[in-house]
C-alpha cells in the first residue's frame, strides 16, 4: 500500500466520510477572478478579513514552506435522525450543524491524529520528518475551491461543495504537506442537476443568492445571524422569521441532500435538543448559563448580545414556519 494510500485509509478509519488530495499550487485563475469580483462587489459585508492574506488564501504553498500536497478531509454532518421541529412563536430554530459539538476542535483534533500517524508510520526518502500544517475553518484557505480539484464535489448554485453521494452537509478540513503525494483527479460532472436546477435561488428568504451567480453575504441569514454586528436593517430582519442562529433553506430544497445519509460518525455528538431554542430563556440569560448552555458549540463563537440580538427579532415577528 503506498503512503498515499494509507493516509487515505487512516482518514477513513478516524470517522471522515471522504478524503482526497491536491497540489500545494495556486487554485485556478477562474475560481481567483470570482473570488475577486465578489470582494470588489461588497458582497463580504463586514468580513473585513476575507480581504485579508489574499495570496495565502488561494495558494496553500504560501501557508507552509516547501509545501507540495494539500489532504482535503470532508466529515457529514446531516443529522443521525430526523429531527420533528415544532417550533411555536415561543422558540428559534438552530441550523442543524450548531446542534453538534463544535465542528473546528473536533475536525482538529483528528486531523492532528492523521498528521501524526504521518511522521510516525512514514518518513520521505530522504528520512526526514514530513512538517505539515493543519487548516480547519479559521486559516484562510479556499478549501472549497480545493476540496473541488480533489475530487471530493462540485460548487453549486448555493455556493456550497456538494458531493453526489453525500449532499451539502458538509464540514471540510486540511493538512498542507511538505509530501509529495499522488493526487486526485476532479470529478467529472459534465452535466449535473445544477445545470437547470434554481430551487435553491428561489427560496432564499433575502436574495442573497443572485441571479448572476454570486453570494451576496450581506443579505444572507447566515451571516446577519452570525457574522454581523449592530442591528440588522428592518428589510432584512423581518425576513429572519424564526431563525435564531443560521438558515439552511438553500440546503433544504437541494436535490443532492434529498438522498444524502446521516452522519455516521458516532463520536461526532449531535444534540437534537438544540434544534430549538425558547427565546424568552436567550432574553433572560446570563454569560454564565450561556457558557453552560453552548460552550461546547459554534454558537458561542457568536456570543450573547448578537444571540439576544437575534432572539428579539424572532420575538417581535412571533412567527414561524
Amino acid at each position: 500500500m503506498s503512503l498515499t494510500e494509507e493516509i487515505k485509509s487512516k482518514a477513513l478509519e478516524l470517522g471522515f466520510d471522504i478524503v482526497g488530495i491536491t497540489n500545494a499550487e495556486q487554485i485556478d485563475s477562474e475560481q481567483i477572478e470570482k473570488f475577486e469580483l465578489w470582494l470588489e462587489s461588497g458582497c463580504a459585508g463586514q468580513m473585513a478579513y476575507m480581504h485579508n492574506n489574499f495570496d495565502k488564501r488561494t495558494n496553500p504553498s504560501q501557508l507552509l514552506e516547501n509545501a507540495k500536497s494539500v489532504i482535503i478531509v470532508g466529515l457529514n454532518y446531516n443529522p443521525p435522525e430526523m429531527v420533528q421541529y415544532n417550533h411555536t412563536p415561543q422558540t428559534g430554530k438552530i441550523a442543524s450543524y450548531a446542534c453538534y459539538e463544535d465542528y473546528h476542535t473536533f475536525i482538529k483534533q483528528r486531523l492532528r491524529e492523521l498528521a501524526d500517524f504521518i511522521i510516525e508510520h512514514r518518513v520521505t526518502s530522504h528520512e526526514r520528518r514530513a512538517t505539515s500544517k493543519i487548516c480547519v475553518d479559521s486559516v484562510p484557505l479556499a478549501e472549497r475551491a480545493l476540496a473541488v480539484r480533489a475530487g471530493l464535489g462540485f460548487i453549486g448554485k448555493n455556493h456550497m461543495l456538494i458531493n453526489p453521494e453525500l449532499g451539502c452537509k458538509i464540514f471540510l478540513g486540511e493538512i498542507i504537506t511538505d509530501l509529495k503525494l499522488e493526487y486526485d483527479e476532479s470529478l467529472l460532472v459534465p452535466e449535473t442537476i445544477c445545470s437547470t436546477c434554481e430551487k435553491c435561488i428561489k427560496v432564499c428568504p433575502t436574495g442573497a443568492l443572485r441571479p448572476d451567480g454570486l453570494l451576496d453575504a450581506s443579505k444572507c441569514i447566515n451571516y446577519l445571524t452570525i457574522e454581523y454586528k449592530g442591528e440588522i436593517p428592518s428589510e432584512l430582519a423581518e425576513k429572519i422569521a424564526n431563525r435564531l442562529f443560521g438558515c439552511e433553506e438553500c440546503i433544504k430544497v437541494c436535490p443532492y441532500q434529498k438522498t444524502a445519509p446521516a452522519c455516521k460518525n458516532k463520536q461526532f455528538q449531535f444534540h437534537p435538543e438544540k434544534a430549538q431554542i425558547n427565546l424568552d430563556e436567550v432574553l433572560k440569560m446570563n454569560e454564565e448559563l450561556f457558557e453552560t448552555k453552548f460552550g461546547d458549540s459554534v454558537i458561542k463563537r457568536t456570543g450573547l448580545d448578537v444571540l439576544k440580538r437575534n432572539a428579539r427579532i424572532c420575538s417581535a415577528k412571533r412567527t414561524y414556519s
